[in-house]
């Protein structure tokens, strides 16, 4: 047991685990949002979405300005979201399968995390990358073209006429009639994207034993190298006090053959003074 334990604090099955909890928590937290600029609205609009049919920040007022233009959000179609649904919205029956995706490409790294034996924890990481790369890009695919859909259906009954048809991007901005907007990752877009880089570095040490703690250990020495070395800084030696300093030739010891001092030795005769 305890064995099974330390195996588990091997990056390459650590960092698969670490991603797991992150994509759950990303279906906590909004994975997208969009900021608004409008005239009726100088201080801006803010609409965040989940990986589930629901909404959250100005949602309210914004649909009211999608209103205008004949813009609508998307019906989930299964269950009743957290907004009011327009007869003319586009429908988005898939948008109930976001937490399902999450949840399986968690329980995919858990289960390749413990995996008995090298070759098939090789095989998990290869399949489990290959699998998040094939559900996250799918996801992006099907909710660009929803966007697409969405842009291409604006309501003929729209107090505003001749806008023209026009494509969200799911990242970057927009300008439609005078409203402007900017769509960009919420929190749980970053929790899933970081946790797809670490399958990405799990995978990358599919070969490698290196534990936790011994890449802790190794960030430590690279850290003490890089302040040590007898360095104070600026490239030069530290000073270490009179006791490191080279002696000089004032200060040299006797070389050997040589008298103690710099002077010959010299032979003193003593007077003697007689007293008459």
């Amino acid at each position: 047991m305890t064995a099974s334990l330390d195996r588990l604090t091997e990056l390459r099955r650590a960092l698969p685990i670490t991603a797991a909890a992150m994509f759950v928590v990303a279906l906590l937290v909004p994975v997208w949002k969009i900021a608004f600029e409008a005239p009726q609205y100088p201080d801006g609009l803010l609409v965040e979405l989940y990986a589930y049919p629901r909404l959250g920040g100005d949602y309210a007022e914004v649909q009211a300005l999608n209103h205008y233009v004949g813009f609508y959000y998307p019906d989930p179609v299964f269950v009743d979201p957290n907004y009011a649904v327009h007869p003319n919205a586009i429908a988005a029956p898939e948008w109930i399968l976001g937490p399902v995706v999450f949840l399986a490409v968690a329980a995919a790294g858990v289960f390749v995390a413990l995996a008995p034996t090298d070759r098939k924890l090789r095989l998990g990481l290869l399949g489990q990358l290959i699998g998040a790369t094939v559900a996250f890009v799918g996801t992006f695919v099907i909710v660009q073209y929803r966007l697409y859909q969405a842009g291409h259906a604006l309501g003929e009954d729209a107090p505003v006429v001749g806008v023209e048809e026009f494509t969200p991007p799911l990242l970057g901005g927009y300008e439609i009639a005078n409203i402007s907007g900017v769509a960009w990752f919420g929190p749980g877009g970053y929790l899933a994207g970081g946790g797809f880089l670490l399958l990405v570095v799990a995978f990358l040490l599919r070969g490698s034993r290196v534990t936790i703690g011994e890449a802790l250990g190794l960030v430590r020495a690279r850290l003490s190298e890089g302040r040590g070395g007898g360095s104070d800084g600026d490239g030069d030696p530290e000073d270490l006090g009179p006791a490191a300093e080279s002696p000089g030739p004032e200060t040299a010891g006797p070389i050997s053959g040589e008298s103690p001092t710099d002077e010959p030795t010299r032979t003193t005769d003593e007077s003697t003074t007689e007293v008459n």
